[in-house]
């Protein structure tokens, strides 16, 4: 009777063994990454593990997972890595409270609008597209952080974020605007006021020398110079990238004469000064090439025939539209229209 008795016992303590600390976790490759939704119970958990083909056992995994109360608040949203060949207890270590959760990275290049950034920005966190825009576009939000609607993107300052993958919203506008804190230190706002713009009129104006000089970043110090000696002698900027802005046509190849006549506030060939906004979310290189900005006095600039992507400048119209002329001649050439 003993020995039927230790031999039960044996075994008993053998599976429970097995079910706690035996491999559950057989992957096809070394690793791979769950997302846990907000919300998600012990029910939807296994659901999770089952779909991507994590477990070997289910019935273990719940096994183990109740005993150890993976259950309620100890079930934390978020991004997680798991390992082939773990065991139940592994595993359900690795994802109690939140124990093994990781950051994602965001970022959000070369967009020119809010809801570029909504969508850029719900691929890489849990927070969907609908509702970062709800939060975006909310007047009370906007006015909370000391903007407008029109000026509310240079808030936006292109970067890498690390943040947790079950960010919503609004913590995700708390990230973005601890950073844009963070950047604008005493020194940038010192520049910014020495050359008469606000922090967001330094934005704005760097988003036109972006727009204009795309491909080559040293260039654009020298573009910053021709923009702020127009401003200071109060020549309408006449760019074009604010007139396609304007046109809303972000395919236009070339700005012809009935495009510069678009009645809008973003049209620079007809209205004098900046215009309200970005025409596009300028990255640190743009703002920085604004506040170091190369002093010249060139007041015009035309882009170079060719397609290499540089401009001419000039300090007088009659050289401006010699180069105007020469570079109208190679898009008549190319076809460009």
């Amino acid at each position: 009777m003993v020995v039927g008795l230790l031999i039960g016992g044996g075994y008993y303590g053998n599976m429970l063994y097995s079910r706690m600390y035996g491999k559950n976790v057989q992957l096809k490759q070394e690793k791979t990454f769950i997302y846990i939704p907000t919300g998600t119970d012990l029910d939807d958990l296994t659901g999770i593990l089952m779909s991507e083909s994590i477990l070997e056992d289910t019935a273990t995994f719940r096994w183990v997972a109740e005993k150890k109360n993976l259950r309620g608040k100890n079930i934390v949203p978020g991004k997680y890595e798991i390992v082939n060949g773990w065991s139940n207890n592994d595993l359900i270590n690795h994802l109690r409270a939140g124990n093994g959760r990781l950051e994602v990275e965001v970022t959000f290049n070369n967009v020119r609008t809010l809801e570029q950034i909504a969508g850029k920005v719900s691929k890489y966190i849990e927070a969907d597209s609908v509702s970062i825009i709800d939060v975006l576009q909310n007047k009370d939000t906007i006015a909370r952080y000391g903007f407008n609607r029109n000026n509310f993107i240079s808030l936006f300052i292109p970067n890498t974020y690390k943040m947790d993958w079950a960010t919503d919203a609004g913590e995700f506008l708390s990230v973005i605007a601890s950073n844009y804190r963070n950047f604008w230190t005493e020194e940038r706002k010192s520049k910014a006021k020495a050359l008469g713009l606000s922090q967001s009129e330094v934005s704005t104006l760097a988003s036109i020398v972006q727009a204009e000089q795309t491909r080559h970043a040293s260039e654009r110090p020298r573009i910053a110079g021709l923009y702020l000696n127009r401003l200071k002698k109060g020549i309408r900027l006449q760019s074009d990238p604010t007139v396609v802005y304007a046109v809303g046509d972000f395919n236009l190849r070339r700005v012809l004469n009935k495009h510069l006549e678009v009645a809008s506030p973003y049209n620079t060939y007809l209205n004098a000064g900046l215009p309200p906004g970005p025409i596009q979310v300028p990255d640190i290189t743009s703002i920085d090439a604004v506040l170091n900005y190369e002093k010249n006095d060139y007041i015009y600039m035309c882009a170079k025939p060719g397609y290499e992507g540089y401009h001419n400048f000039s300090k007088t119209l009659d050289q401006h539209e010699q180069y105007a002329r020469e570079y109208r001649k190679w898009l008549d050439k190319e076809g460009i229209k």
